[in-house]
C-alpha cells in the first residue's frame, strides 16, 4: 500500500489538473459567437446595410 505522503501528492497533482482542465472547458464555452450573433449589426437580408454612424 502507497504511504499517505504518496497519496496526498497524486491527489493533489490530480485535483491540479481537474481544475486546469474545468477552467479551459468554461473559458471555451462561449469563445466563439454563433451566426446570428456574428452577423446581427448587418441588419435584415434584403434590407439595405444600417448607416455606419448608427452604434
Amino acid at each position: 500500500m502507497a504511504s499517505f505522503t504518496a497519496v496526498s501528492k497524486r491527489k493533489r497533482a490530480r485535483r491540479h489538473k481537474n481544475a486546469g482542465q474545468d477552467r479551459k472547458k468554461k473559458l471555451g464555452r462561449r469563445s466563439t459567437l454563433s451566426a446570428a450573433e456574428l452577423f446581427e449589426k448587418c441588419g435584415e437580408p434584403g434590407q439595405p446595410a444600417p448607416s455606419a454612424s448608427a452604434k
